[in-house]
C-alpha cells in the first residue's frame, strides 16, 4: 500500500525542516506522498517540489489559513491550490502584514506581564517565514524566559492565554471561498479543537468540502465519531502529522499516515470543483 501525510509545515512558515529535510524525512518514514501546508503561505511548495525530484515522493501543493469564528482561532487546510496564481501571492502578503503586527501585540503582551523579550528577536529567528505564535515561543524559550515551548502556550499563548491575540483576516467561510477561488479543496484542520463539533455542520454548509479526521490528538474513538460526521455531511477525509520539525519535536513526520486512495479522492474533487 500507499501512504499519504497531508499536513506537514517548512520553515518558510513555523516549522524547522528545510524542504530537502523535508523530503529526507518522508523517504525515511517511508511515505508516497506528502503536501505542504505552511501557515498562510506557498512559498514551500515549489522547493519541495524540487527537492523530491529524485525521489518517488509526490509532493501536494497546499496551504492552512487562519480564521476567526466567535473569537476563536479555526484553521481551514487548501489542498491542491494554484501556488504559482499571482493574484493569491498578491493576497497572501496582506496575510503576512498582519501577522507581523500580530507579533508585535503579543510581545506587548508578554512585557507587560513582566517578560523582556524583543520583538526583533522574533523576527530575526523566523527569517522570511510567516511568524506566528511558535517563532514566539521559540524566541521566549532561546532567551531563557522559559524551559519549554510547552510552558508557553500553557502559560502564555494559547487560545485561552493573557497574551494570545486573534487579529486574522477571514471568517471561515471567507477562508472556505478564498481556498475554492484559487482552485482549493478547503478541509477542516484537527477537529478536536472545536467547542461544538456541530460548526462542522455549519461549516459544510458553507462549502467546506472535507475533514481532517487523522490527526496525532486524535483517540480511536475520536478518530470513528468524525468518520462518522464526516460520512453524515458528505465530507472527504484527510489526515496528516502536522509536523513541524524539530520545534515540535513530538511530532513526527509520517506518525499519522493515511491510505492513498484518500488522496485520490482529493483529486477527483478538485477536478469537479
Amino acid at each position: 500500500m500507499r501512504f499519504a501525510d497531508l499536513h506537514l509545515h517548512t520553515h518558510f512558515s513555523d516549522g524547522t525542516f528545510t524542504p530537502e529535510e523535508l523530503v529526507e524525512s518522508a523517504i525515511r518514514a517511508k511515505l508516497s506522498c506528502i503536501c505542504v501546508t505552511d501557515h498562510d503561505t506557498v512559498a514551500g511548495i515549489n522547493p519541495t517540489i524540487v527537492a523530491s525530484a529524485e525521489s518517488d515522493i509526490e509532493v501536494l501543493s497546499g496551504i492552512e489559513l487562519s480564521a476567526e469564528y466567535e473569537g476563536k482561532e479555526i484553521h481551514i487546510l487548501g489542498y491542491l491550490i494554484d501556488q504559482d496564481d499571482p493574484k493569491l501571492l498578491t493576497e497572501l502578503e496582506v496575510l503576512r502584514a498582519r501577522r507581523i503586527n500580530r507579533v508585535y501585540k503579543m510581545v506587548e503582551k508578554l512585557n507587560a506581564l513582566g517578560l523582556g523579550l524583543a520583538s526583533q528577536s522574533v523576527f530575526d529567528l523566523a527569517g522570511n517565514a510567516t511568524v506566528g505564535r511558535l517563532h514566539i515561543a521559540r524566541s521566549l524559550v532561546k532567551e531563557g524566559f522559559v524551559s519549554s515551548i510547552y510552558e508557553v502556550f500553557q502559560k502564555y499563548l494559547g487560545d485561552n492565554g493573557p497574551a494570545y491575540v486573534l487579529g486574522f483576516r477571514f471568517s471561515p467561510k471567507d477562508a472556505i471561498k478564498f481556498i475554492k477561488s484559487f482552485g482549493g479543496v478547503p478541509v477542516l484542520a484537527h477537529p478536536y479543537i472545536l467547542e461544538s463539533d456541530e460548526l462542522i455542520s455549519e461549516f459544510a454548509k458553507c462549502g467546506l468540502m472535507g475533514l481532517e479526521v487523522y490527526y496525532p490528538e486524535h483517540s480511536q474513538g475520536m478518530t470513528n465519531f468524525y468518520l462518522d460526521i464526516a460520512k453524515k455531511n458528505n465530507l472527504l477525509v484527510t489526515g496528516g502529522s502536522d509536523c513541524h520539525g524539530k520545534a515540535k519535536p513530538q511530532v513526527r513526520i509520517g506518525s499519522i499516515k493515511i491510505p492513498y486512495d484518500l488522496v485520490d479522492k482529493l483529486k477527483e474533487a478538485k477536478e469537479n470543483l
